[in-house]
């Protein structure tokens, strides 16, 4: 049974990653996240040139194609915290921590000369993935084991999720400034 608090999850992580992450690695986070984090890279890089752009891009996709299963994992993991807001602004403080320290190390080592425009996009990038993603696995959509379905039927949901998830969003937004008063 997964843990439904964020104390809970992240206890779990760490006294069992095995069970947790590494048996949960998501096929789905991985190959989605190396390919938008690529574009990303290559992107943010070509300024630089083809070939700097070239290299940041393969980097980055070796780098998420084989770390953001794992990502993937973690943020399965507080699909089921309650209050939803609390799992959710976990993981986008957890998942950045862990991955953005490994990007930058990766990319610093590797001399990609955009590194700063590229990190602070790929941050960016996470903050609104690590939500989207939380919001679509709460919903059965790219999860891994137990009640998944193809990744073929994760995409064909994705127009109807996007919809579902900027509707929350402006919900959300719209509550927020409805409490704030002006004087």
């Amino acid at each position: 049974m997964e843990p439904t608090t964020v104390a809970g999850v992240l206890r779990w992580m760490v006294r069992h990653p095995w069970q947790a992450v590494g048996c949960r690695w998501n096929y789905k986070a991985a190959v989605l996240s190396a390919v938008m984090r690529a574009a990303i890279f290559f992107g943010t890089n070509r300024a630089a040139g083809f070939d700097a752009a070239l290299a940041a891009m393969i980097t980055e996709f070796c780098f998420r194609i084989s770390t953001a299963g794992f990502y993937g994992a973690m943020t399965q993991a507080f699909r089921r915290v309650e209050p939803a807001h609390a799992g959710t602004f976990a993981a986008m403080v957890v998942l950045p921590l862990v991955a953005h320290t490994l990007e930058l190390t990766v990319h610093w080592w590797r001399g990609t000369p955009e590194l700063g425009v590229s990190i602070a996009a790929s941050v960016a990038f996470t903050a609104l993935s690590t939500a989207f993603n939380l919001f679509a696995m709460r919903r059965g959509a790219f999860v891994v084991g137990a009640g998944h379905q193809s990744l073929l039927s994760d995409l064909l949901a994705l127009p109807r999720l996007i919809a579902q998830f900027a509707r929350a969003a402006a919900r959300t937004y719209a509550s927020c400034c409805a409490g704030i008063s002006i004087g």
